[in-house]
């Protein structure tokens, strides 16, 4: 019993009437979602309030309480969601009285009381259901700490909070469930993967990949190199590392066994690459949307800093895959299509994500990006018959969109409750302070201290939920350090990112171990070392800002380039034979090329250049028995 109330819940597979039905209802919420975000301007209270009852009314149908509910919603489901149906219904009748209130000042009612304290047990168990019981046991114990921290001696105690001020706070205001994470979830994120799952109903996702192995098939580790493009292009849109692997993974992990590769191997190429996907402009796992608004800065500038490093990651992937295939003589595929026969007969998809450049470009606001694109990706699906899209396809992607949202409003609802807890309890600012002590004085330290704890805040949870509670619990220290905002939040973000991957929660590596039929443990062990400069680059662009596009366009310039010599630099030193000293000075001289001081990264770029000519017309290099030289001595 106790098993079952700490489990994940089932995502439900319907067929039949009853997922025409629930589909439908998908559709017309997701139509109403749409029309709330371009035509409609209510308040942000109320606007959260009718996204979070309504997609709660089908999440409970859809999600079953355990793994092992049955096939079809029970009592009990049906019972929780016309509950949620009810709460919004309450909630909307009393908007009049929302809009005047004063939140501590005018005490709530019986009815307020219990329509609230309603709605707080459905998210939580929302919440379950849908990320399982990491991300539920934190909440729990926040709102514990909500009720019961005046016991507690100092620095930790706070206040006494009665219930109805606990209740006032959470429900009825911004600070709470409805605050800035479900905002951006019925807004940005929402449309976004409308997007993508449109995009998915037209064709584009196998486009992707049939562009990927035009571009890499047939090269040595082909399959992998595919893995690699696919899951990145596909995560540009997607944003989640699970269905990213779910999705390409289905596909790019069987191939890669089948030619010879590894079920360990296979599996965590596919777990690195569709991680770095909540990394990738211009979704980047939805957390890039809560960053914007969180912290102030413009989405567009989010967008363009992210672009250099999350580059950087995929070029790091995609060599050591190169390098190792190469050494063990891993092949590529024999048959693959001209890139230009690929682009010929998929030019249609082109559009939409061009569309989505310039509306980036031209300042539009994340709302009329993604509207502009989904437009856009409507109307060149019919130039062509094999991408044309029906009204059915129309619904059906509308449907899906909403189904995709429902962990995504679970764990952001969730996330409110934290931070509306932070705030009425000071914690936020206490737990800056014990961050501050901890880690010391020094930046490094500091930064050490942030990576684990955003590391650890994200195993078991989504992306947003692990860089919000990150941010709020952490963000305030790095700031008080004097590291600039960008910076700090971007650090926060790719670690809560990188925790999909981590042991011994790499929910990642789960979904990728279902697949390759392989140890999970395996599989993330093996891919922290593909995604190891995913784990670097956070330090260096916090070290050196061009990275992520700030200062003269000189030194972000440098910057990319010393970029791109520390990638090759480390995956040479991560996947040849080579003396350990010899090793050591390459992790040195790939940190060094991305340094913000000149005397630090020209010599080193122009070091990594000349040696570059050198194994360019002799095929070696000194004390380095590099993959081309290795597959060289197998072959004679």
């Amino acid at each position: 019993m106790i098993g079952r109330l700490f489990d994940t819940g089932r995502r439900r597979q319907f067929d039949g009437v009853f997922r025409f039905w629930l589909f439908a209802a998908s559709a017309v919420f997701a139509a109403g979602v749409v029309y709330a975000n371009i035509f409609a301007l209510p308040d942000a209270l109320l606007i959260g309030i009718l996204f979070v009852c309504g997609i709660y009314s089908l999440l409970f149908l859809a999600v079953g309480a355990s793994r092992h509910s049955p096939a079809m919603p029970s009592a009990f489901d049906w019972i929780l969601s016309a509950a949620s149906v009810a709460c919004g219904i309450y909630f909307f009748m009393i908007r009049g009285y929302l809009a005047n209130h004063i939140t501590l000042l005018n005490p709530l009612g019986a009815d307020q009381l219990f329509f609230g304290a309603l709605l707080l047990g459905l998210t939580l168990e929302a919440t379950r259901r849908t990320t399982g019981p990491g991300l539920t046991i934190v909440v729990l114990i926040f709102l514990a700490y909500n009720l019961y921290g005046h016991v507690l001696p100092p620095p930790f105690g706070h206040g006494y909070i009665d219930f109805g001020s606990f209740i006032d706070t959470l429900m009825y205001t911004t600070d709470g469930v409805f605050g800035v994470p479900i905002q951006v979830a019925a807004s940005y994120v929402f449309l976004f993967v409308m997007f993508g799952a449109l995009l998915s109903k037209a064709g584009g996702a196998d486009f992707m990949f049939q562009l990927a192995a035009a571009l890499t098939g047939k090269s040595p580790g082909g399959p992998a190199k595919i893995a690699v493009v696919s899951s990145g292009m596909y995560g540009m849109i997607s944003g989640s590392p699970t269905s990213d692997v779910a999705t390409t993974g289905a596909v790019t992990i069987p191939i890669m066994k089948r030619l010879g590769y590894s079920a360990r191997f296979a599996g965590a190429v596919e777990v690195a690459a569709s991680t770095g996907g909540s990394a990738m402009p211009p979704v980047m796992g939805s957390a890039a949307f809560i960053l914007a608004e969180y912290t102030g800065i413009d989405y567009r500038d989010v967008v363009i800093a992210a672009l250099i490093p999350a580059l950087l990651y995929y070029l790091a992937v995609y060599l050591q895959v190169h390098f190792r295939a190469v050494r063990q003589g891993l092949r590529g595929i024999d048959q693959a299509d001209p890139i230009l026969e690929t682009l010929k007969s998929g030019w249609v998809f082109v559009l939409p994500l061009a569309v989505i450049v310039w509306a980036l470009l031209v300042g539009y606001t994340p709302t009329y990006v993604a509207v502009y694109a989904t437009v856009a990706l409507v109307i060149a699906s019919f130039f062509t018959k094999r991408t044309r899209m029906t009204p059915r396809d129309v619904m059906e992607g509308l449907g899906e969109t909403t189904l995709r949202m429902l962990p995504v409003a679970g764990a952001c609802a969730a996330a409110g409750l934290v931070i509306g807890g932070l705030t009425m309890t000071g914690l936020a600012m206490k737990a800056s302070n014990i961050v501050m002590l901890v880690a010391g004085s020094g930046t490094l330290p500091l930064l050490l201290f942030g990576a684990a704890i955003a590391i650890l805040l994200g195993m078991g949870m989504p992306t947003p939920s692990a860089y919000i509670l990150g941010a709020v619990l952490v963000g305030p220290a790095f700031v008080a350090a004097d590291i600039p905002v960008l910076p700090a939040n971007m650090f926060l973000l790719y670690y809560a990112v990188l925790s999909a991957l981590t042991p011994p929660i790499a929910v990642a590596a789960f979904a990728a171990a279902a697949i390759a039929d392989e140890d999970a443990l395996k599989i993330a062990v093996t891919s922290v070392k593909l995604a190891a400069f995913g784990f670097l680059v956070p330090f260096f662009f916090v070290w050196n800002e061009a990275l992520l596009w700030q200062g003269p366009g000189l030194n972000i310039a440098l910057a990319a380039l010393g970029g791109v010599v520390a990638v090759v630099i480390l995956a040479l030193a991560l996947e040849s034979e080579m003396p350990n000293w010899l090793r050591l000075i390459c992790f040195v001289a790939s940190g060094a090329a991305m340094a913000p001081y000149l005397e630090l990264s020209v010599p080193i770029i122009v070091g990594a250049g000349v040696l570059g000519i050198i194994w360019w017309r002799k095929g070696t290099l000194p004390l380095v028995r590099t993959p081309r030289e290795i597959a060289v001595r197998s072959d004679s």
